[in-house]
């Protein structure tokens, strides 16, 4: 393991470089801190297994994006269950907030809010970006992150 290149990276560069962000991307989704540890090892399990043709580490970054979303949702589907995050559970998830100061917000958002707007705010995604990631119209991620907006304010009662 490690020889293979992906967008000029070995395997063992691309998780250091890129553990943070699928590790956000799952626990954004799923908000549990051992589920969204399964789906992260299958997200690169699959980047090695499947070997793809990627143009850039750009490109990479949302591959691997769109592949953890993916597990997260089979994961879902397989289970048919949300397991709220407990606050007093030992699975309290630890955000870098230095990279991220919105990430803990997020848990108070809707799933189909939280997602869109951890790509805006934290991994600095454009709207059309976003839309391609999430293969959702742009004027979608548009009302997404608009109606996000106005859940973050009504939810911390002030300007967010």
């Amino acid at each position: 393991m490690g020889d293979e290149n992906f967008a000029g990276l070995t395997f063992e560069q691309v998780v250091r470089k890129y553990k943070n962000t699928v590790g956000l991307v799952c626990i954004m989704r799923l908000k549990n801190q051992t589920d969204a540890d399964d789906c992260f090892q299958n997200t690169f399990l699959r980047l090695y297994k499947k070997s793809p043709k990627l143009e850039s580490e750009e490109h990479l970054k949302a591959w691997l994006i769109r592949v953890a979303i993916n597990e997260c949702n089979r994961f879902m589907r397989k289970n048919r269950k949300e397991v709220l995050l407990d606050k007093n559970s030992d699975d309290i998830v630890n955000f870098p907030y230095e990279e991220c100061d919105l990430s803990w917000a997020l848990f108070e958002l809707n799933d189909k809010y939280r997602e869109v707007m951890y790509l805006y705010y934290c991994e600095n995604y454009k709207v059309n970006e976003i839309a391609k990631i999430l293969k959702k119209p742009p004027n979608t991620i548009k009302t997404l992150l608009m109606r996000g907006r106005e859940k973050l304010r009504s939810i911390y009662g002030g300007e967010c």
